[in-house]
């Protein structure tokens, strides 16, 4: 899944960032809400964290154009202001959810799961195919009941194949929802990818190439 950063103060984005990274997010970052206007019309993100104090185009001229444009991206507004008044405001805005400064990364990354999940056709909190079983919150995969440790890129495409439920997905879908823009498009790193996570989840194979048109697990 893809997140857009769109925050301000740079220590607190870069920490923010690390840390979706670390629970397999594929994660943007920009610091003003012109860029963030710019990505948000390029890629397809399942959540924007959108600080509301940001320089430029402030944080509620970006949220209204999110909401405007019909996007699917589940907005979670951060504010350093703290009262209720400042979080209703923001939910009047369109956002889905608001988060005061200062936030724990916890709570946070628990939030961004939440919206994630229902930024598509809404997903349940687990997701389960055939004797897989894949839970993005505590960031674990069980085959027959037995955990597989999975790297995070591997996590995310594996996330994805299963919430497409046995939908073939694209190489370029995946490259687009389990990296980010830095990731050369022309680069074989998912093929890669796919090719380990079938062999940490063993035999019988359950990620199915299909030809000329990409993955799916059975």
């Amino acid at each position: 899944m893809r997140v857009l950063i769109a925050e301000g103060e740079r220590t607190l984005a870069d920490a923010v960032a690390e840390g979706l990274r670390r629970a397999a997010f594929a994660v943007d970052l920009v610091h003003d809400g012109a860029a963030a206007l710019e990505r948000i019309e390029v890629h397809g993100y399942d959540v924007v964290v959108l600080d509301r104090g940001l320089p430029g185009v402030r944080g509620d001229a970006v949220c209204r154009a999110i909401v405007a444009s019909r996007s699917t991206a589940r907005v979670l507004m951060v504010s350093a202001a703290a009262t209720v008044d400042d979080r209703v405001e923001g939910l009047a805005l369109g956002a889905d959810d608001c988060l005061p400064k200062p936030f724990a990364l916890a709570e946070l990354t628990a939030r961004v799961h939440a919206l994630a999940r229902r930024a598509r056709p809404a997903a349940p909190p687990v997701l389960e195919r055939s004797d897989l079983r894949l839970d993005p919150a505590r960031r674990e995969v069980f085959r027959e009941g037995n955990q597989v440790r999975l790297a995070n890129k591997e996590f995310a495409v594996l996330t994805e194949l299963l919430l497409a439920e046995g939908a073939v997905v694209s190489a370029e879908q995946l490259l687009e929802k389990a990296w980010d823009e830095n990731t050369d498009p022309f680069t074989n790193t998912v093929r890669v990818t796919v090719m380990k996570l079938r062999k940490k989840l063993g035999q019988p194979q359950v990620v199915e190439t299909v030809s000329g048109a990409g993955y799916r697990v059975r």
